[in-house]
């Protein structure tokens, strides 16, 4: 969003204040502990996450978009209009087992659609505890209803204001939910006007910092003063951010005069037509730092997470064994104080904890630590850069922690990068108004240290830390000790898997689930070979893949990722015939496995090598007997392959084999389709003197079979036919079918028929073919000199005239149905007139039918373009393609179109001019 302040601020303001509180109160209504809101986006078909309540908003990032015809259930609330109630696990897996898969823990949901009038503006959801039965949540699922009513009028009033702004293109804001504990701290409240600089304090907050009223001047700079006088610098600058439209994302950790914590949060406050008011709270967080000494003591690591992932408390054991500081630790993300954190695997877990009310407990490997310098302290590291391949890189270098799950099953989705609260890229308007947000990292002054080094572990203790998360209503608590010392964790255990060097945890053997559901709606190679990396190298935590596909017996690369660029090219379209790791395993059925590099360069003398070090699987790609191909896996470091991992890797190969197999028939099927398509499509349009006619055709996104739309211009008589159609269905027959009825529609128009004469003749053909299939058509016979239509339509939605004034509306012709279903259809003939200058369109259901909306508003879309579209500046110019190429813009940039598109103009020309385009 943008704009001025004062113009655009004020509305994205009340929009996200309205998104806010009914999310908080659904919330609290429903006996949640996180929910949401769900908003349409400008772009057709598509929902966006405008609100997070409870949940760390990076960790959930595969759900922040959500197509309105994925078989989850915020898509069906919003698509079909009803209410989905989920009380549990159970009822969720045999409803959406895809979105059980990507979430397989024990907790039930709520989902509302948003609705006023004839309009959907989203998705209210509630995320709670899991219930037995879903009669046990009707209460509160009565309260959400009102709440989603009473936002679905705000927003309709909020849309008569500024139909643009009631849409999400951002990301999510993130809050926290009401607390379920009474604070034992002190709070007070403010408010600065940035237009008189003056600010107001409540009585609390005079009471808190010890400055009466009397003796208060007002100012901000007081404010800062009185509030932490080592920081008023970063107050001020934050309090001017806030006026401008940009609120911290967290709040800030400060320090006053006698070093005490206290939390400054700031939100805008928008009152139209005031201009925009900042406000704040102040907290200091009373006895805690009581608690905070005791936990200091214990000899396990203990640290505390809000439900929105940030580190509220670290004890200097948690701080040593994660080896960061404390300083480092508090008032930040977990991922991006403790980098090494931020993989799949552990987000898993984490989920588990933040959605399921029991404890989760696993095993994990910390990297190694840099050695520090000679007689110097080891200093202390920051978040580091992601590697080439998008994983978090480690202090240790290209070391990575592994995990062992012990009790929990992770989720089945991975996340491409770490997780961090931070909502950066938002725009500011679109901010959260009273969300605590991000501290920069020297928000927190760093604890007292003599020689602030941080201790290193101790040798005894090992590589594996055992973790145990806690979940509470308001926090998680987590603790964390050597696994040395704990039974039957990998270091006590002693076992082979994990005295390997760079050996690595069992991958969740849910992935072959996962894996199965995703490439079930993969439909092109492309898309089964981004479905791989995506859901099985982090599984097995793997940095290279590659996919070679048999053609010939040859073996051609298909997709690469993590290779060195270049390195994989001399072994494309190698032969059956040649001695290479990722050609034998296709030949002999076997997959192989190298736990080194050393291991591979032995088997295979000369080979060429990517990497000193590391292990690699090539696995056979077999589909029912049917070579298929091979998949390279590629590990940075060596690594042992155990029974089970192989198992599941053999059954995931079996797996992406049959997936490939079916993409290479569909694309082989679509190449053969739209080759016929474009065939049977005219190249040019007849062309008459005193009309000019264009003509545009878009097929659906990848994804979409071919479909049978098609257009034509056709002389007939004296006159012009007009033509468009739209075959039933997809694929070849859809596109023959097509070819088929255009010649016939073209063979009776050349006969000089009538309107009504070429769509009977055209539904007994159809009928006399039997294909299966049924076809919508709207034929136009015009009179260039006259203007004079005679029209007919059998089921294809009316078309558009626009007058050269600009006034444009919609001809309701009387019709007949489909061709194809009745042989004894009639199709009436309409006559209307078309003025020199007007503009006549003809277009199919795919340009003006989007998923969850009425087609009547699509059309009602296509006419204001229409209308806005322009007129010739001079008679005789030619002026539709530019014409054609505004009403088709939005589709054509469309990244998805369910649909084929076809659209015909004419035009009437006051003098004799050129053809057609």
């Amino acid at each position: 969003m943008t704009g001025s302040v004062k113009e655009a601020q004020p509305t994205a303001g009340r929009l996200a204040a309205l998104l806010i509180d009914s999310s908080t109160e659904a919330i609290s209504a429903a006996g949640g502990h996180a929910g949401g809101v769900y908003l349409r986006s400008r772009t057709p078909g598509l929902l966006r996450l405008a609100v997070l309540s409870g949940l760390p908003g990076p960790l959930f990032r595969p759900w922040w978009r959500m197509h309105v015809d994925r078989p989850f259930p915020v898509a069906d609330a919003y698509r079909l209009g009803v209410q989905v109630i989920l009380p549990n696990a159970t009822e969720t897996m045999r409803r959406y087992p895809q979105f059980a898969a990507g979430l397989p823990f024990h907790f039930g949901s709520l989902y509302v659609p948003v609705v006023n009038g004839s309009t959907t503006y989203g998705v209210l959801t509630v995320l709670r505890p899991a219930v037995a039965d879903a009669s046990e949540v009707l209460a509160g699922r009565d309260r959400v209803v009102r709440l989603a009513q009473e936002l679905g009028a705000a927003l309709r009033v909020l849309e008569e204001q500024d139909a643009d702004q009631v849409a999400w293109d951002g990301e999510p804001m993130y809050l926290r939910p009401p607390t379920a504990s009474t604070s034992v701290g002190r709070v007070g409240r403010f408010a600065w006007d940035p237009s008189t600089t003056a600010i107001t304090l409540d009585e609390d907050l005079h009471t808190l910092l010890g400055v009466p009223p009397s003796e208060f001047p007002g100012t901000a700079e007081a404010f800062a003063d009185a509030v932490a006088p080592s920081d008023a610098h970063r107050i001020l600058g934050t309090l001017r951010d806030t006026a401008a439209g940009r609120p911290p994302a967290l709040p800030l950790y400060l320090r006053d005069t006698d070093g005490e914590l206290r939390l400054l949060d700031l939100w805008n406050a928008y009152e139209p037509p005031a201009a925009p008011e900042v406000r704040g709270v102040v907290v200091a967080p009373g006895p805690a730092p009581t608690a905070d000494s005791a936990a200091d003591l214990l000899p396990d690591g203990v640290f505390c997470l809000d439900r929105l992932g940030l580190v509220v408390y670290a004890n200097p054991r948690a701080a040593e064994l994660l080896g960061r500081p404390r300083a480092e630790l508090v008032g930040r993300d977990l991922w991006e104080a403790v980098p090494w954190l931020g993989r799949p695997d552990f987000e898993d877990h984490l989920r588990a904890a933040l959605l399921a009310p029991d404890p989760v407990h696993f095993h994990l490997e910390r990297p190694p630590a840099p050695e520090p310098a000679p007689n110097r302290p080891v200093q202390e590291t920051g978040p580091v850069a992601g590697d080439k391949d998008g994983q978090p890189a480690t202090a240790g270098g290209d070391s990575e922690p592994r995990t062992r799950d012990t009790d929990q099953p992770a989720s089945a989705q991975n996340l491409d990068q770490p997780a961090s609260a931070q909502n950066l890229d938002q725009p500011a308007s679109a901010q959260n108004l009273d969300q605590p947000a991000s501290a920069p990292d020297s928000e927190l002054p760093p604890e007292p240290s003599p020689q602030h080094t941080e201790p290193a572990p101790q040798p005894y203790e090992g590589d594996w830390l055992a973790l145990s998360v806690y979940p509470g209503p308001d926090r998680l608590t987590c603790t964390v000790r050597p696994a040395s010392g704990v039974a039957d964790s990998p270091a006590a255990r002693g076992d082979g898997e994990a005295a390997e060097v760079g050996g690595s945890a069992l991958a969740p053997l849910y992935r072959p689930i996962a894996l199965a559901i995703a490439l079930n709606e993969a439909v092109t190679v492309r898309q089964v070979s981004a479905v791989v990396m995506r859901e099985l190298l982090p599984a097995f935590g793997g940095r290279r893949l590659a996919i070679y596909l048999l053609q010939d017996r040859h073996l051609y690369l298909e997709w690469e990722t993590g290779f060195p660029k270049g390195f994989l090219s001399p072994f494309d379209g190698v032969g059956l015939e040649t001695r290479l790791p990722g050609v034998e395993t296709l030949t002999s059925g076997r997959p192989l496995f190298f736990d080194s590099m050393e291991q591979l360069t032995a088997a295979y003398p000369g080979i060429a090598l990517d990497a000193a070090e590391g292990a690699r699987a090539f696995l056979p790609l077999i589909a029912s007997g049917r070579s298929v191909g091979s998949c390279i896996l590629g590990f940075d470091r060596p690594r042992s392959f155990s029974t089970e991992e192989r198992t599941v890797l053999t059954a995931l190969a079996g797996l992406i084999a049959h997936a490939m197999e079916k993409a290479q028939r569909y694309e082989s099927e679509t190449a053969l389709a739209r080759g016929l398509q474009q065939v049977l499509l005219p190249r040019r349009l007849s062309a008459h003197p005193q009309l000019e006619t264009t003509g545009r055709y878009l097929p659906g996104t990848a994804g979409m079979d071919v479909g049978g739309d098609w257009y034509d211009v056709v002389e007939s008589g004296g006159g012009l036919a007009l033509v468009i159609g739209d075959v039933q269905g997809h694929g070849v027959q859809a596109a023959a079918t097509m070819g088929q009825l255009r010649s016939a529609v073209r063979a009776f128009a050349l006969g000089d028929r009538s309107p009504d004469e070429v769509m009977s003749s055209t539904n007994h053909l159809l009928i006399d073919l039997d294909p299966g299939l049924f076809a919508s058509c709207c034929y136009i016979r015009l009179d260039p000199a006259t203007g004079l239509a005679r029209a007919a339509r059998a089921g294809h939605p009316p078309p558009l005239l626009r007058q050269a004034d600009g006034r444009t509306r919609v001809l309701d012709l009387p019709g007949g149905v489909v061709l194809g279903v009745d042989p004894r259809a009639r199709y009436p003939v309409s006559e209307f007139q078309v003025d020199p200058g007007a503009v006549l369109a003809l277009y199919t259901d795919g340009l003006v039918e989007r998923p969850g909306h009425d087609i009547d508003e699509g059309i009602t879309a296509l006419r204001v373009a229409l209308a806005k579209a322009g007129a010739p500046a001079r008679p005789g110019q030619r002026f539709l393609a530019g014409v054609a190429d505004r009403l088709t813009a939005t589709a054509r940039h469309a990244t998805d179109r369910p649909d084929d598109i076809a659209l015909l103009l004419a035009t009437r020309r006051g003098t004799p001019a050129g053809g057609p385009h």
